[in-house]
């Protein structure tokens, strides 16, 4: 039997009905090969033959309803082992590089097969991947009829790609705001968006661009070489410069993507603006820290409360009032 649900079965079931035994049949049709791309790079974004023993897929820890993020602060892989770090929203990737929090996938092509093969997530060779998509017949003609060529390493790579490329959202109350629909932002969201543009908070020197990231690595003071210790960026390019940097994340649905940072340590965006607010409250003695974080904001109550409004404002209908 394939790794897979096979596409026509013959079932037999036994039926016993006033003391006679009848037999019945059904015979199921062979479901629809995918329209395009991103239809057969979802199948495999929920296919857990993926993982080593087939019991986890990629939307195991990229949860469609919490705009594909998790909502533990590390995911569960292949026998329950932990990952090493929060698993971050797929969501409005397609404008994005050099993937994953240290930046080690070049691009969203090159960083699918980085969760196949890790070891605490779905543990399981590339190549063995591509030789069970081979075995199953729904899969390959799916690829013969979208990429002109039986399952590799490359059209599969790319059919994931084209499926996470295809999660953009801009239905958010922020982006009708922008659109001239003023009462889409209620005053307090709107005074929560002066304070991320202001010199004071200077969010937007991070969080900017359609995404609000600008793709770059920032230390924002989770290291210190103690009990905050994952060197970030520095594991890729061993330049101490980038020393506990990690890739900014976009705020798109940030309100639904929690908890929060590389290592997930914030569970909610309010424990976010707190630390930001004041970092030393939280690591008395970073190291590296990006220089315009060194001074504590010093926020009030009123200036987080609109803040945490504003970040709100940010996250797509559809993940509303979850």
């Amino acid at each position: 039997m394939p790794f897979v649900l096979l596409k026509t079965k013959l079932i037999l079931p036994v039926l016993a009905i006033t003391g006679l035994i009848l037999l019945a049949s059904q015979q199921y049709a062979e479901p629809a090969l995918p329209v395009d791309r991103v239809a057969l790079g979802k199948l495999l974004f929920f296919e857990k033959a993926l993982s080593l023993d087939s019991t986890i897929s990629c939307a195991s820890c990229h949860l469609p309803e919490f705009a594909f993020a998790d909502t533990a602060e590390f995911s569960r892989g292949v026998g329950g082992r932990l990952g090493l770090r929060n698993t971050p929203s797929i969501m409005n990737v397609n404008a994005r590089d050099l993937m994953f929090y240290d930046g080690r996938a070049a691009n969203i092509e090159d960083q699918v097969h980085f969760p196949v093969e890790d070891p605490n997530e779905m543990n399981v060779g590339f190549d063995e991947v591509v030789r069970r998509l081979n075995a199953d017949p729904f899969y390959t003609k799916s690829f013969l009829k979208l990429y002109g060529a039986k399952p590799d390493r490359k059209n599969l790579a790319a059919a994931v790609a084209e499926f996470e490329r295809s999660l953009e959202t801009a239905n958010t109350p922020f982006d009708d705001y922008m659109a001239d629909k003023a009462e889409s932002l209620n005053a307090s969201a709107i005074r929560g968006r002066d304070i991320f543009l202001s010199d004071r908070a200077r969010c937007f020197d991070c969080h900017f661009g359609p995404d609000f990231t600008g793709d770059e690595f920032k230390n924002i003071g989770l290291y210190d070489g103690k009990s905050w210790n994952d060197m970030g960026r520095f594991n890729i390019s061993k330049d101490s410069s980038d020393m506990g940097k990690f890739k900014v994340p976009g705020l798109r649905n940030v309100g639904v993507t929690g908890p929060y940072m590389h290592n997930g340590r914030f569970k909610t965006l309010e424990e976010v603006i707190d630390y930001y607010s004041d970092p030393y409250r939280f690591v008395s003695n970073p190291i590296n820290m990006d220089s315009t974080l060194q001074k504590p904001l010093n926020l009030s109550a009123e200036e987080k409360a609109d803040l945490l409004s504003f970040l709100q404002s940010l996250t797509d209908r559809r993940f509303l009032n979850r």
